[in-house]
Protein backbone atom coordinates (compact mmCIF):
# COMPACT_ATOMS: atom_id res chain seq x y z
CA UNK A 1 0.00 0.00 0.00
CA UNK A 2 1.23 3.36 -0.80
CA UNK A 3 -0.72 6.78 -0.18
CA UNK A 4 2.41 9.51 -1.08
CA UNK A 5 3.73 10.79 -4.12
CA UNK A 6 7.24 8.95 -4.79
CA UNK A 7 10.10 10.09 -7.26
CA UNK A 8 11.99 7.42 -8.52
CA UNK A 9 15.28 7.65 -10.40
CA UNK A 10 15.86 5.24 -13.02
CA UNK A 11 19.05 3.24 -12.83
CA UNK A 12 19.04 -0.22 -14.02
CA UNK A 13 15.94 -0.10 -15.62
CA UNK A 14 16.87 2.25 -18.20
CA UNK A 15 15.37 1.47 -21.80
CA UNK A 16 12.34 -0.57 -19.98
CA UNK A 17 8.67 0.98 -21.25
CA UNK A 18 7.24 3.40 -18.48
CA UNK A 19 4.21 1.30 -18.21
CA UNK A 20 6.29 -1.86 -17.61
CA UNK A 21 8.62 0.23 -14.81
CA UNK A 22 5.26 0.90 -13.30
CA UNK A 23 3.63 -2.09 -13.24
CA UNK A 24 6.74 -3.27 -10.85
CA UNK A 25 6.25 -0.28 -8.34
CA UNK A 26 2.58 -0.69 -8.24
CA UNK A 27 1.92 -4.09 -7.30
CA UNK A 28 -1.07 -5.41 -7.28
CA UNK A 29 -2.73 -2.54 -9.29
CA UNK A 30 -4.88 -3.12 -12.74
CA UNK A 31 -3.07 -2.09 -15.49
CA UNK A 32 -5.63 -0.44 -16.82
CA UNK A 33 -5.82 1.68 -13.38
CA UNK A 34 -2.40 2.46 -14.22
CA UNK A 35 -2.61 3.38 -17.85
CA UNK A 36 -5.43 6.01 -16.18
CA UNK A 37 -3.30 7.51 -14.72
CA UNK A 38 -0.36 7.79 -17.26
CA UNK A 39 -3.20 9.43 -19.43
CA UNK A 40 -4.27 11.78 -16.83
CA UNK A 41 -1.00 12.99 -16.24
CA UNK A 42 -0.69 12.11 -12.46
CA UNK A 43 2.91 10.18 -13.34
CA UNK A 44 5.37 12.51 -14.75
CA UNK A 45 8.88 11.92 -16.25
CA UNK A 46 11.00 15.00 -15.33
CA UNK A 47 7.84 16.99 -14.51
CA UNK A 48 6.09 16.31 -18.30
CA UNK A 49 3.64 13.66 -19.68
CA UNK A 50 4.84 10.50 -21.04
CA UNK A 51 3.30 7.79 -23.21
CA UNK A 52 2.92 4.33 -21.58
CA UNK A 53 5.83 3.24 -24.34
CA UNK A 54 7.96 5.57 -23.62
CA UNK A 55 11.45 4.57 -23.02
CA UNK A 56 12.87 5.62 -19.84
CA UNK A 57 16.41 6.71 -19.09
CA UNK A 58 19.13 6.37 -16.89
CA UNK A 59 18.88 9.57 -14.53
CA UNK A 60 15.00 10.32 -15.25
CA UNK A 61 12.64 11.22 -12.73
CA UNK A 62 9.41 9.59 -12.15
CA UNK A 63 6.70 10.80 -10.06
CA UNK A 64 4.68 7.93 -8.87
CA UNK A 65 1.21 9.29 -7.67
CA UNK A 66 -0.49 7.81 -4.43
CA UNK A 67 -2.12 4.64 -4.83
CA UNK A 68 -3.73 2.04 -2.79
CA UNK A 69 -3.15 -2.02 -3.73
CA UNK A 70 -3.54 -4.93 -1.80
CA UNK A 71 -3.25 -8.77 -2.34
CA UNK A 72 -4.49 -10.49 -5.10
CA UNK A 73 -8.45 -11.20 -4.12
CA UNK A 74 -8.63 -15.19 -3.51
CA UNK A 75 -10.42 -16.93 -6.16
CA UNK A 76 -14.15 -17.75 -4.92
CA UNK A 77 -17.25 -20.04 -5.69
CA UNK A 78 -18.46 -17.50 -8.49
CA UNK A 79 -14.90 -18.03 -10.80
CA UNK A 80 -14.37 -22.03 -9.74
CA UNK A 81 -12.04 -22.35 -12.99
CA UNK A 82 -10.04 -19.75 -11.81
CA UNK A 83 -10.69 -17.87 -15.35
CA UNK A 84 -9.77 -14.40 -14.02
CA UNK A 85 -6.04 -15.98 -12.90
CA UNK A 86 -5.79 -17.85 -16.12
CA UNK A 87 -6.23 -14.58 -18.22
CA UNK A 88 -3.75 -12.49 -16.33
CA UNK A 89 -0.82 -15.08 -17.22
CA UNK A 90 -2.32 -15.11 -20.74
CA UNK A 91 -2.00 -11.55 -21.37
CA UNK A 92 0.31 -10.79 -24.54
CA UNK A 93 0.37 -7.13 -25.06
CA UNK A 94 -1.56 -4.54 -23.46
CA UNK A 95 -1.68 -0.40 -23.47
CA UNK A 96 -4.44 2.23 -22.71
CA UNK A 97 -6.35 1.43 -25.66
CA UNK A 98 -6.37 -2.46 -26.05
CA UNK A 99 -5.63 -5.99 -24.52
CA UNK A 100 -4.73 -9.01 -26.76
CA UNK A 101 -4.89 -12.16 -24.54
CA UNK A 102 -3.84 -15.47 -25.69
CA UNK A 103 -7.20 -17.09 -24.59
CA UNK A 104 -6.95 -20.73 -23.58
CA UNK A 105 -8.88 -23.64 -25.66
CA UNK A 106 -11.74 -24.52 -23.54
CA UNK A 107 -12.35 -20.96 -21.96
CA UNK A 108 -15.65 -18.68 -23.77
CA UNK A 109 -15.04 -15.46 -25.34
CA UNK A 110 -18.76 -14.85 -23.13
CA UNK A 111 -20.75 -16.55 -21.05
CA UNK A 112 -24.04 -18.09 -21.58
CA UNK A 113 -25.32 -21.70 -22.31
CA UNK A 114 -24.36 -23.37 -19.15
CA UNK A 115 -21.00 -20.92 -18.90
CA UNK A 116 -21.02 -18.15 -16.16
CA UNK A 117 -18.20 -16.47 -16.90
CA UNK A 118 -15.99 -15.61 -20.29
CA UNK A 119 -13.28 -13.60 -20.89
CA UNK A 120 -15.53 -10.47 -21.04
CA UNK A 121 -17.48 -11.32 -18.12
CA UNK A 122 -14.51 -11.88 -16.21
CA UNK A 123 -12.23 -8.57 -16.93
CA UNK A 124 -15.18 -6.46 -16.47
CA UNK A 125 -16.13 -8.18 -12.82
CA UNK A 126 -12.00 -7.49 -11.96
CA UNK A 127 -12.14 -3.92 -13.33
CA UNK A 128 -15.13 -2.31 -13.54
CA UNK A 129 -13.82 0.94 -14.43
CA UNK A 130 -12.97 -0.20 -17.77
CA UNK A 131 -15.88 -0.97 -20.44
CA UNK A 132 -14.27 -3.57 -21.73
CA UNK A 133 -15.60 -4.88 -25.18
CA UNK A 134 -14.63 -7.32 -27.92
CA UNK A 135 -13.06 -6.65 -31.05
CA UNK A 136 -13.76 -9.90 -32.50
CA UNK A 137 -14.36 -13.34 -31.54
CA UNK A 138 -13.05 -16.77 -31.35
CA UNK A 139 -14.23 -20.24 -30.68
CA UNK A 140 -14.13 -21.36 -27.16
CA UNK A 141 -12.22 -24.57 -28.14
CA UNK A 142 -10.04 -22.29 -30.18
CA UNK A 143 -6.85 -21.12 -28.73
CA UNK A 144 -4.90 -17.75 -29.25
CA UNK A 145 -4.73 -13.85 -29.75
CA UNK A 146 -8.00 -12.32 -28.81
CA UNK A 147 -8.05 -8.66 -28.76
CA UNK A 148 -10.31 -6.94 -26.04
CA UNK A 149 -10.52 -3.12 -26.55
CA UNK A 150 -10.56 -0.90 -23.40
CA UNK A 151 -12.78 1.96 -24.98
CA UNK A 152 -15.37 3.05 -27.16
CA UNK A 153 -12.95 4.84 -29.55
CA UNK A 154 -10.68 1.73 -29.52
CA UNK A 155 -13.67 -0.51 -30.43
CA UNK A 156 -14.97 1.49 -33.21
CA UNK A 157 -11.55 1.59 -34.71
CA UNK A 158 -11.27 -1.65 -34.77
CA UNK A 159 -14.24 -2.54 -36.34
CA UNK A 160 -13.77 -0.03 -38.95
CA UNK A 161 -10.37 -1.87 -39.71
CA UNK A 162 -11.80 -5.54 -39.49
CA UNK A 163 -14.64 -4.24 -42.26
CA UNK A 164 -12.17 -2.90 -44.66
CA UNK A 165 -10.29 -6.66 -44.59
CA UNK A 166 -6.81 -4.45 -43.15
CA UNK A 167 -6.69 -6.47 -40.09
CA UNK A 168 -4.55 -9.85 -40.86
CA UNK A 169 -4.90 -13.02 -38.98
CA UNK A 170 -2.81 -16.25 -38.85
CA UNK A 171 -4.12 -19.38 -37.68
CA UNK A 172 -2.07 -22.47 -37.31
CA UNK A 173 -4.20 -25.95 -37.77
CA UNK A 174 -3.48 -30.05 -37.61
CA UNK A 175 -5.76 -31.57 -40.33
CA UNK A 176 -6.55 -35.31 -40.80
CA UNK A 177 -4.98 -36.69 -44.14
CA UNK A 178 -2.33 -35.59 -46.52
CA UNK A 179 -3.42 -31.99 -47.26
CA UNK A 180 -2.97 -31.47 -51.03
CA UNK A 181 0.10 -29.06 -52.36
CA UNK A 182 -2.03 -27.62 -55.00
CA UNK A 183 -5.08 -26.66 -52.90
CA UNK A 184 -4.03 -23.21 -51.49
CA UNK A 185 -6.93 -21.10 -51.27
CA UNK A 186 -10.48 -22.34 -50.32
CA UNK A 187 -13.41 -20.30 -51.59
CA UNK A 188 -17.12 -21.57 -50.44
CA UNK A 189 -19.64 -20.01 -49.56
CA UNK A 190 -21.12 -20.78 -45.89
CA UNK A 191 -24.26 -20.64 -44.36
CA UNK A 192 -25.52 -21.34 -40.34
CA UNK A 193 -27.80 -22.89 -39.30
CA UNK A 194 -29.11 -24.59 -35.80
CA UNK A 195 -29.73 -28.25 -34.81
CA UNK A 196 -32.62 -29.80 -33.00
CA UNK A 197 -31.17 -29.14 -29.83
CA UNK A 198 -30.42 -25.19 -30.81
CA UNK A 199 -26.97 -25.80 -30.79
CA UNK A 200 -25.60 -23.55 -33.80
CA UNK A 201 -23.53 -24.94 -36.91
CA UNK A 202 -22.12 -23.66 -40.14
CA UNK A 203 -22.13 -25.66 -43.52
CA UNK A 204 -20.97 -24.69 -47.30
CA UNK A 205 -24.18 -23.97 -49.09
CA UNK A 206 -24.43 -22.13 -52.42
CA UNK A 207 -26.86 -19.41 -51.08
CA UNK A 208 -24.47 -18.58 -48.12
CA UNK A 209 -22.20 -15.85 -47.44
CA UNK A 210 -18.84 -15.76 -49.60
CA UNK A 211 -16.13 -17.09 -47.89
CA UNK A 212 -12.12 -17.10 -48.54
CA UNK A 213 -9.19 -19.10 -46.59
CA UNK A 214 -6.05 -19.04 -47.55
CA UNK A 215 -4.23 -22.78 -46.75
CA UNK A 216 0.00 -23.36 -46.91
CA UNK A 217 1.67 -26.70 -45.77
CA UNK A 218 3.87 -25.90 -42.53
CA UNK A 219 4.72 -29.95 -41.87
CA UNK A 220 3.66 -33.16 -42.74
CA UNK A 221 3.34 -35.51 -40.22
CA UNK A 222 2.33 -38.66 -42.16
CA UNK A 223 -1.82 -38.95 -41.61
CA UNK A 224 -1.71 -35.65 -40.72
CA UNK A 225 -0.76 -32.04 -41.93
CA UNK A 226 0.26 -28.81 -39.91
CA UNK A 227 -1.25 -26.06 -42.07
CA UNK A 228 -0.76 -22.14 -41.62
CA UNK A 229 -4.27 -20.56 -42.34
CA UNK A 230 -5.22 -16.76 -43.56
CA UNK A 231 -9.02 -16.10 -43.56
CA UNK A 232 -9.50 -13.17 -45.91
CA UNK A 233 -13.26 -13.59 -44.35
CA UNK A 234 -14.04 -13.49 -40.78
CA UNK A 235 -17.21 -16.11 -40.71
CA UNK A 236 -17.95 -18.32 -38.05
CA UNK A 237 -16.59 -20.96 -37.79
CA UNK A 238 -14.99 -20.60 -41.31
CA UNK A 239 -11.68 -22.10 -40.89
CA UNK A 240 -13.40 -25.22 -39.56
CA UNK A 241 -15.83 -25.93 -42.05
CA UNK A 242 -13.40 -25.21 -45.21
CA UNK A 243 -11.09 -28.03 -43.78
CA UNK A 244 -13.46 -29.95 -42.68
CA UNK A 245 -15.18 -29.49 -46.54
CA UNK A 246 -11.63 -29.88 -48.40
CA UNK A 247 -12.02 -33.05 -46.81
CA UNK A 248 -9.21 -32.47 -44.20
CA UNK A 249 -11.13 -31.69 -40.67
CA UNK A 250 -9.51 -30.09 -37.76
CA UNK A 251 -8.21 -32.83 -35.44
CA UNK A 252 -10.10 -32.33 -32.40
CA UNK A 253 -12.78 -30.51 -34.06
CA UNK A 254 -16.38 -32.11 -32.17
CA UNK A 255 -18.39 -30.19 -34.20
CA UNK A 256 -17.11 -30.96 -37.51
CA UNK A 257 -14.88 -33.96 -37.72
CA UNK A 258 -15.47 -37.66 -37.50
CA UNK A 259 -14.04 -40.75 -36.41
CA UNK A 260 -10.63 -41.04 -35.30
CA UNK A 261 -9.92 -37.11 -36.47
CA UNK A 262 -12.46 -36.33 -33.47
CA UNK A 263 -10.52 -38.30 -30.98
CA UNK A 264 -8.19 -36.05 -29.98
CA UNK A 265 -8.06 -33.76 -26.47
CA UNK A 266 -8.32 -30.37 -28.00
CA UNK A 267 -9.38 -28.99 -31.16
CA UNK A 268 -5.98 -27.83 -33.08
CA UNK A 269 -6.55 -24.69 -34.08
CA UNK A 270 -4.88 -21.42 -32.91
CA UNK A 271 -4.69 -17.92 -33.61
CA UNK A 272 -1.23 -17.59 -34.33
CA UNK A 273 -0.74 -13.64 -35.00
CA UNK A 274 -3.05 -10.34 -34.98
CA UNK A 275 -1.97 -7.33 -36.97
CA UNK A 276 -4.06 -4.37 -37.00
CA UNK A 277 -3.92 0.03 -37.16
CA UNK A 278 -5.10 1.79 -34.06
CA UNK A 279 -4.78 5.00 -33.70
CA UNK A 280 -1.95 5.69 -36.28
CA UNK A 281 -0.11 2.60 -35.39
CA UNK A 282 0.35 -0.47 -36.86
CA UNK A 283 0.45 -3.65 -34.20
CA UNK A 284 1.49 -6.87 -34.93
CA UNK A 285 1.06 -9.46 -31.61
CA UNK A 286 1.91 -13.14 -32.05
CA UNK A 287 0.91 -16.10 -29.72
CA UNK A 288 3.21 -19.17 -30.08
CA UNK A 289 1.59 -22.41 -30.43
CA UNK A 290 0.70 -24.09 -27.54
CA UNK A 291 3.14 -27.46 -26.38
CA UNK A 292 -0.10 -29.69 -27.18
CA UNK A 293 0.88 -28.73 -31.16
CA UNK A 294 4.61 -29.73 -30.65
CA UNK A 295 3.98 -32.80 -29.05
CA UNK A 296 1.23 -33.98 -31.17
CA UNK A 297 3.90 -33.07 -34.14
CA UNK A 298 6.67 -35.19 -32.36
CA UNK A 299 4.54 -38.06 -31.73
CA UNK A 300 3.07 -38.24 -35.28
CA UNK A 301 6.59 -37.72 -36.41
CA UNK A 302 8.32 -40.51 -34.36
CA UNK A 303 5.50 -42.66 -35.90
CA UNK A 304 6.01 -41.40 -39.74
CA UNK A 305 9.27 -39.83 -40.63
CA UNK A 306 8.48 -36.96 -42.69
CA UNK A 307 8.14 -37.54 -46.52
CA UNK A 308 9.94 -35.76 -49.34
CA UNK A 309 9.02 -32.35 -49.78
CA UNK A 310 5.97 -31.46 -52.38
Amino acid sequence: MAAEVNIVSVDAEHGQRLDNFLVARMKGLPKSRIYRMVRRGEVRVNGARRRPDYRVQRGDRVRIPPFRSGPPAASDASDPGGVAEILRNATVYEDEDVLVIDKPSGIAVHGGSGISLGVIETLRRNDPSVPYALAHRLDRDTSGCLAVAKNRPTLLALHAELRKGAVAKRYDLVVGGHWPAGLGVVDKPLARYALASGERRVRVQADGEASTTEFSVVHRLGEATWLAAFPRTGRTHQIRVHAAASGHPILGDAKYARGSAQAHPRLFLHATRLTFGLHGRRIRIDAPVPREFEALRDALRSLNPPARAD
